[in-house]
């Protein structure tokens, strides 16, 4: 299996697990995983959120962990990775509002490349206008957006995810092991036990 170059967009107050866990996860099994966020270099951090789901209307948010960017934004060209991953959190939420985000998402999802996106990532596909006729996964509250985008919103358990084309997505944290499965068969990933 050939190892690939992933990137990981960041920002403040991104979801604690679905950072962290795809962030570690991806590189175990041999891929380069460069997380960045707009307006920060390499060893610098953002701040995250700890969502839960304790039995409220919506999920709770408690602070997490400062997460240690090791790539510079600034430096970031898209045609030079080979794999986008849009971890969820309130942090989807203000960098659709960043045009240089917005052109790498529209990057690779014009180039066919893969792309992961988990909860609130949702956004950033609906912002950039890429999710047009597709069946994308996001976390209930963003329904309203992912229909608003043209793509047919997936109903589907939190530890589930789906897959469509080469986008991979689900509703939050608790689908790590189906999304972080699904994503590693669209990158060509093969593990053997």
């Amino acid at each position: 299996m050939p190892a690939k170059k992933l990137l990981l967009l960041a920002g403040d107050y991104v979801e604690d697990y679905e950072i962290m866990v795809p962030f570690q996860a991806l590189q175990a099994v041999g891929h380069t995983v460069h997380a960045v966020c707009p307006g920060k270099l390499a060893g610098d951090y953002v701040h995250t959120a700890i969502h839960d789901f304790e039995g409220a209307q919506t999920y709770s948010e408690k602070p997490g962990h400062r997460f240690t960017l090791n790539a510079s934004f600034v430096e970031t060209r898209a045609e030079s990775y080979d794999a986008l991953v849009i971890p969820g959190g309130r942090a989807p939420e203000y960098l659709r509002l960043n045009a240089e985000v917005i052109a790498l998402v529209k990057h690779f999802a014009s180039s066919g490349k893969p792309i992961a996106a988990i909860c609130h990532g949702a956004q950033l596909l609906a912002a950039a206008g890429v999710i047009s006729g597709r069946r994308i996964s996001a976390y209930p509250a963003c329904a309203p957006e992912v229909t608003l985008a043209g793509a047919h919103y997936a109903e589907i358990p939190v530890d589930q995810a789906v897959t469509d084309g080469k986008i991979v997505t689900a509703p939050a944290w608790p689908a790590h092991p189906a999304w972080i499965a699904q994503f590693l068969k669209v990158l060509g990933t093969t593990i053997t036990h």
